[in-house]
């Protein structure tokens, strides 16, 4: 493994200040490009459905978003590291933030928010080098730490930004959310031009194209990145796609959406934080994410028995915290024990192989709406969870090594 060092970026014991003030604004960056991603999410499928799409087209504009991460993400995460630049790629990913929101309020038709969707999954793609130039802040032994940080913020950002969406469009209409989120992608683009450009100091020569191979090459790599699919299918069949379609579906208002997210991310942001650690240290990474799949199942499976919206927000609530019980876990398992010369190049991978599940998730789940009603997707999401708790018996080990043990 070579020798690296971050070239302006580390945290010593002489810069611990400069080093928790540069998380600090790094975190605001990441909450206002989360915010104006998923300020429109909770009435996205409603909208796509009231321009006049099926369901099957309904499921194309989901489906897009994670489309456009399978061709992207890797090739971000390679680009990055081969130039050893970050920056470049926090600005992309912005602007294509705030053209997807333009997209989206200046074409009111199904084939103009595909395209819109689209744009977005672009942006959606820089959160490869996001996630690596975050953990540039943190020694090598605080990778769990730096992601649970991350997925902390993210969830707070999705949370606020989801809980006011439906109010938005009750007051001003479908094209309120899209305007603001394209208002808060450029706000934060003003204050990326701030951060200072994150670079590594090589003893190995910069990462080759060839290298490749051997990232991907890592069993436990690609062995988390094939259970994230399998969750991120479930996150974009449910809360993040057909769970407020089901809430208008029993006569909920769209401004009582905001009462759905609040139930899956308030639980979800609590299990981000602090679940994953404590369970994993009582039960272990399986079983952790057994606990998780299996709950995921079970409250997936329940959706469309619901016949309130309460009833609706109790499934949400467990949905929520299961979850969260996940991602953090596997998100830290995705670097560990990879040269940090390498990581945006095996985040990269990583990202893009969850991105098939965001992307064929709500696409067949679409298909199966339209044939069997809201239900069939619900029962593709159960289904994908009971896989990814198989899986996870099989594939993940009991107790995590100390020396790679999430912190």
């Amino acid at each position: 493994m070579s020798d690296l060092r971050q070239a302006d970026q580390l945290p010593s014991a002489g810069t611990s200040q400069r080093g928790r003030n540069s998380r600090f604004f790094f975190l605001i960056i990441v909450y206002f490009y989360w915010f104006s991603s998923y300020i429109y999410v909770p009435v996205l499928s409603p909208y796509v459905e009231h321009l006049g799409a099926s369901y099957m087209m309904v499921g194309m504009v989901l489906g897009v978003y994670g489309l456009m991460q399978i061709l992207f993400r890797l090739p971000m995460g390679i680009g990055s590291d081969y130039m050893n630049r970050r920056r470049p790629f926090i600005y992309l990913g912005l602007i294509a933030t705030a053209a997807s929101c333009f997209l989206f309020m200046w074409g009111a038709a199904p084939g103009w928010a595909l395209a819109a969707r689209a744009v977005s999954g672009i942006s959606a793609s820089a959160w490869v080098v996001y996630t690596v130039m975050f953990t540039g802040y943190f020694s090598k032994d605080e990778a769990g730490k730096a992601m649970g940080m991350l997925q902390f913020t993210t969830v707070i950002a999705q949370l606020t930004s989801m809980m006011i969406s439906g109010y938005i469009v009750d007051h001003w209409g479908w094209g309120a959310p899209f305007l603001i989120g394209g208002i808060v992608a450029i706000l934060a683009l003003l204050l990326a031009l701030r951060l200072p450009e994150q670079r590594l100091e090589r003893s190995e020569g910069a990462m080759q194209v060839k290298d490749l191979a051997l990232v991907i090459k890592e069993p436990l790599l690609v062995r988390v990145s094939l259970l994230s699919a399998l969750a991120h299918c479930v996150l974009f069949i449910t809360m993040f796609g057909y769970t407020p379609n089901q809430a208008l579906s029993i006569g909920a208002s769209k401004e009582s959406l905001g009462w759905l997210t609040l139930a899956f991310m308030v639980p979800h942001a609590l299990a981000t934080l602090y679940g994953s650690r404590m369970f994993g240290k009582l039960l272990g990474d399986r079983g952790t994410l057994l606990l998780g799949f299996v709950g995921t199942a079970l409250c997936t499976l329940s959706i469309p028995f619901m016949p309130t919206l309460a009833a609706l927000c109790i499934t949400q609530v467990g949905n929520g915290f299961m979850q969260g019980l996940i991602f953090p876990l596997l998100l830290g398992k995705s670097v560990s024990g990879v040269d940090p010369s390498k990581r945006a190049t095996a985040m990269g991978f990583y990202q893009a192989v969850y991105a098939a599940g965001m992307s064929a998730g709500p696409f067949v789940a679409g298909w199966m709406s339209s044939a069997y009603g809201l239900e069939g997707g619900f029962w593709l999401g159960g289904i994908a969870a009971t896989l990814a708790a198989v899986l996870s018996l099989v594939w993940i080990e009991g107790k995590v090594p100390a020396k790679k043990a999430l912190r």
